[in-house]
């Protein structure tokens, strides 16, 4: 079905993050052990259980979903403007590979490095909290679907930007925020109404509300309602990717 250029881009992407594994896969794996020890172990004895899981557990499908979006999203993004900087975007575009072929390739490389860095968290959870996992295929589902939705995000922002500032500016002001407004170190039932219908709004609510359900087996919505929310931005994302790739938007002269 796919062309051999289009497995040597995704082997290309594969190997670039993994040869910077100290930028690429540690960093993530440093600051969620940070996380754990300050909120989870210096805090969750003060604030108790929720929905009858220890704090330090209730956490972690959070900081996972962080340890999967940002990398995810940042691979992407970062490959292809740094294709367009190096003007080497060109050379893929004048081979006989699709628009679909090229951006899925970005999107699998961008994908597997949130998925490693998802995993190694979870790893870590184990070894620090003994964390244990409800259901390992549907924790693989949402981390695997999470992390394809923000790889497409990655490409879509990486064609168009028009420089390195411009892929900050979403991590910044968008992703970071609407991280931490999406549940990671509470349930929204603790908020008032208000809040409460605000956080419904936010897409990554609902994935952190999927994965906190395939891992410790509670959930403040129907997780249903989250893995398909989840799946539909996969599939927006990546068909949106595919398109800007075909049209050449902002990377054809």
């Amino acid at each position: 079905m796919f062309s051999r250029g289009f497995w040597v881009i995704v082997k290309r992407e594969i190997k670039r993050f993994l040869f910077l594994y100290k930028q690429t896969l540690i960093p993530s794996v440093i600051s969620s052990a940070l996380y754990i020890i300050v909120f989870g172990a210096a805090m969750g004895s003060r604030i108790g259980d929720i929905k009858g899981v220890e704090y330090i557990h209730f956490i972690v499908p959070g900081l996972v979903m962080m340890a999967v979006i940002n990398p995810a999203y940042q691979n992407s993004s970062s490959s292809i403007m740094q294709a367009k900087f190096l003007r080497f975007i060109e050379d893929i575009l004048i081979t006989p590979l699709s628009g679909l072929e090229i951006s899925l390739s970005y999107i699998i490389g961008g994908a597997v490095r949130g998925i490693l860095n998802g995993i190694l968290v979870l790893l870590l959870a184990y070894l620090i909290t003994g964390l244990h996992i409800e259901n390992w295929f549907l924790t693989l589902v949402y981390l695997s679907v999470v992390a394809w939705a923000f790889a497409g995000a990655g490409v879509i922002v990486g064609i168009y930007a028009k420089s390195w500032d411009s892929i900050m500016v979403l991590t910044n002001f968008f992703l970071m925020p609407l991280t931490f407004l999406g549940g990671v170190f509470y349930s929204i039932e603790m908020l008032p109404d208000f809040w409460r219908n605000i956080s419904m709004v936010n897409p990554l609510y609902w994935m952190i509300n999927g994965l906190r359900f395939a891992t410790l087996g509670i959930a403040d919505t129907s997780h249903e309602l989250s893995l398909g929310i989840s799946i539909l931005c996969a599939i927006f994302f990546s068909t949106l990717a595919s398109y800007m790739f075909s049209k050449g938007y902002r990377i054809k002269t």
